[in-house]
């Protein structure tokens, strides 16, 4: 991951995160630059009122929103600590001018989806409290929205179905499918 200069002065992000759906729902939120991306991600799941007690990732991404490389909440590695997650990384070092986006996954069964965007990098303003929602559109459905996962050839699933049909799968066709094998059918 490319790095780039740390400011001198303190600075704020403000991202604008986007449930990924048809519906406009977003939050604006604005963090010190010097937060991590854990901190970045307690602050999505209180913008949006999650209890914060699921699995959580960001991903890397190109600006066509394109997923690459995982950062999780957790060391999920062979080897404890092998990998690196979210509290490793400064957000100034992952996201500024040139890197605008991330991605960001809360509950892996429901897989609510998320499209950050560093939408501004200003001074800290003295006073103020950070991190901070900054404007909230949109009500959150109860339920998170579905994905629709698609082959990128259209012709995947075309070049399969002609040559199968249900029957193909059967395993108990035939009179003798389990005695080639040794197992009766009914063998509980």
């Amino acid at each position: 991951m490319t790095s780039q200069k740390k400011y001198t002065i303190n600075m704020v992000y403000k991202f604008r995160v986007i449930l990924d759906t048809e519906e406009d729902i977003f939050r604006d939120i604005a963090i010190q630059s010097q937060d991590t991306l854990e901190d970045l991600h307690n602050t999505i799941v209180n913008a949006f009122g999650f209890d914060g007690k699921e699995i959580a990732s960001f991903y890397t991404c190109d600006d066509n929103w394109n997923q690459e490389d995982e950062i999780s909440l957790f060391d999920t590695g062979d080897v404890p600590g092998e990998q690196r997650t979210m509290a490793d990384f400064v957000l100034e070092d992952i996201l500024y001018e040139e890197q605008t986006k991330i991605i960001y996954v809360y509950d892996f069964i429901s897989m609510w989806t998320f499209l950050v965007e560093l939408a501004a990098i200003e001074p800290e303003v003295a006073g103020e409290s950070y991190p901070a929602l900054l404007y909230s559109h949109g009500e959150m459905p109860e339920n998170a929205p579905e994905k629709e996962f698609d082959a990128e050839d259209d012709h995947f699933h075309s070049e399969f179905e002609d040559d199968f049909d249900e029957d193909d799968f059967d395993m108990f066709d035939g009179d003798d499918s389990f005695e080639d094998f040794g197992f009766e059918e009914n063998w509980n």
